[in-house]
């Protein structure tokens, strides 16, 4: 089972065991879903009953816990879902890109090593002999999954 972090439950709502969470999770409608089996702290299972949006978070109940007296030792832990029950189309996880390989045309540039999500923006981190680069995610070129390549658009300057 490989575990993927979704968000983190920052505190409870109301008294009837609402989960407040924040996450970054890019594909939410795939993992906010009736009947996922989510994993908190990498050690508790659980089931998601109910999900709602609420100002900037993400509002879960879990199937077997009505009280908010029986969800508050959740509280600050991460949360973490099963990767094989997320139904991607042909998208990627940030897990499946980091390490990759990263070219501009067949010039080697370095290998991700992390992806950072902000409000409006997502970048790549690229390394290369000590040095980073922060890459817009929309410059990606394609994807070779199989082979650990990931193509960047040739923008002069980029990796001046």
């Amino acid at each position: 089972m490989e575990l993927v972090k979704i968000g983190k439950i920052v505190n409870t709502h109301g008294i009837k065991g609402e989960l407040r969470l924040l996450s970054k999770f890019p594909y939410k409608d795939k993992v906010f879903v009736k009947g996922m089996n989510i994993y908190i702290d990498k050690i508790d299972k659980g089931v998601i009953s109910t999900y709602r949006r609420h100002k900037n978070f993400d509002m879960i109940t879990m199937e077997g816990y009505s009280n908010i007296n029986e969800v508050l030792k959740y509280k600050g832990k991460y949360v973490y879902v099963d990767k094989v029950d997320i139904k991607l189309d042909n998208n990627y996880l940030d897990e499946d890109i980091i390490g990759l390989n990263a070219y501009v045309i067949d010039d080697y540039k370095g290998d991700v090593i992390n992806i950072e999500r902000y409000e409006k923006t997502v970048l790549l981190v690229i390394k290369n002999d000590n040095k980073e680069y922060l890459i817009p995610y929309n410059l990606i070129d394609s994807i070779d999954i199989n082979n650990k390549k990931i193509y960047i658009k040739d923008i002069d300057g980029l990796f001046d």
